[in-house]
């Protein structure tokens, strides 16, 4: 393999790793007020206002219809691909009471249990598709 010597190029092949968001420039551009609102949830006068109505508190928030929409139905993935970083958006689902392996095993399609226990067991293996595209 070579290494792209173009920065963008480069930056691109990250979007080649199955199931891996990588957290770059380009999707901290993209979520950053996304990862504001997030962040916004630390305050308890802002979780109050967030849970007495969601979709007003998000109207201040100047992100696109897919970012709200995607908060609303709680879609952690979705909220990865456009621009969240996991770790602010801990901050929703925190207020929603819920732990983050919890939260985190909704995005995996298993079990809180079989999650945890695979987190226990070390991870996901290596073994397996390594590449989107080689997948094909």
């Amino acid at each position: 393999m070579t290494v792209p010597t173009d920065i963008h190029e480069y930056l691109a092949e990250f979007d080649d790793i199955p199931g891996t968001r990588v957290f770059t420039a380009k999707r901290a551009r993209q979520g950053y007020h996304l990862n504001q609102f997030a962040m916004s949830l630390m305050k308890a006068e802002n979780r109050e206002r967030w849970k007495a109505d969601e979709a007003a508190y998000l109207a201040d928030w100047p992100m696109s219809d897919d970012q709200k929409q995607a908060v609303l139905d709680r879609d952690y993935n979705r909220l990865l691909d456009l621009g969240g970083n996991i770790y602010f958006l801990s901050k929703v689902f925190s207020t929603d009471g819920l732990s983050f392996v919890q939260a985190v095993s909704t995005m995996t399609g298993a079990t809180v249990e079989d999650y945890q226990a695979m987190m226990n067991a070390g991870g996901r293996s290596p073994e397996g598709v390594r590449s989107i595209k080689d997948a094909k």
